[in-house]
């Protein structure tokens, strides 16, 4: 996995793990800070080099992605309403670009 990607990455667990400590503490939404945190674990695995060879690393980061892109776009669905689901769902989507593009 190249600089970008890995960076890209990284940037993108802290921001998963900050909106689920937000939903936790505007919402006392335990599930949010749980899913964030299970979400932006699996992903520290990938992003950890030596854990697993590169073309897996990237395939399963792409597979956690992919999971939180459908649980955003539901919860968009369901909500209506852009924050924060909406905004999740448009910065994993650009995570995903530039990780697969880079």
């Amino acid at each position: 996995m190249n600089h970008f990607a890995n960076t890209v990455l990284w940037i993108y667990i802290v921001l998963l793990l900050a909106g689920g400590l937000i939903g936790f503490l505007k919402a006392k939404s335990q599930a949010s800070l749980i899913a964030s945190s299970i979400f932006a674990a699996l992903l520290v695995l990938t992003a950890v080099p030596g854990l697993f060879q590169p073309r897996a690393a990237l395939g399963l980061s792409n597979i956690v992605m992919a999971v939180v892109l459908v649980v955003f776009a539901i919860r968009l669905a369901k909500t209506k309403k852009f924050m924060p689901s909406g905004m999740l769902l448009v910065m994993t989507v650009i995570a995903l670009a530039c990780r697969n593009l880079s």
